[in-house]
């Protein structure tokens, strides 16, 4: 009888291993972010406002905040700067005025810039309509179904 037990207990014992939790999909300040490491591994939306208060940024994030899911099956990294004192990286890439959405590509080259927000089905159709979105797509699903 040991040796059953002990073969069951050997069984089932990588699964009281815990598992590795993703931490969960939402914004990330601009600071938090290093632009070159997401080169072909994220797609940034970032989001861009001279202070957390304005209308326009907590709109959008209110947006963006519906649709996670859609955002993250489409490898999108969501980046927010409302700090321009900071002058982070991002903020000296892309060179936004007040508030801004621009959409990048995992090539990290600006696509798209809103000076309004944008609602989640625009920007998930604007990525659907990208190169490499086309490319991942058909990767994924060979037979175009």
């Amino acid at each position: 009888m040991r040796p059953l037990h002990i073969a069951v207990f050997a069984a089932l014992l990588p699964l009281a291993a815990p598992a590795q939790e993703t931490p969960p999909f939402g914004p990330l300040p601009a600071a938090e972010v290093v632009l070159a490491d997401q080169l072909y591994l994220k797609r940034p939306i970032v989001v861009f406002a001279d202070s957390p208060n304005d209308p326009s940024y907590t709109r959008q994030m209110e947006l963006l905040a519906r649709s996670y899911p859609e955002l993250e099956e489409r490898d999108v990294i969501l980046v927010t700067d409302t700090d321009p004192e900071a002058r982070s990286e991002w903020r000296q890439k892309l060179r936004p005025r007040g508030f801004s959405l621009v959409i990048m590509d995992k090539d990290l080259r600006p696509v798209i810039r809103k000076p309004l927000p944008w609602d989640v089905r625009e920007i998930t159709h604007a990525i659907d309509k990208l190169p490499l979105r086309r490319q991942e797509i058909l990767e994924r699903n060979p037979a175009g179904r």
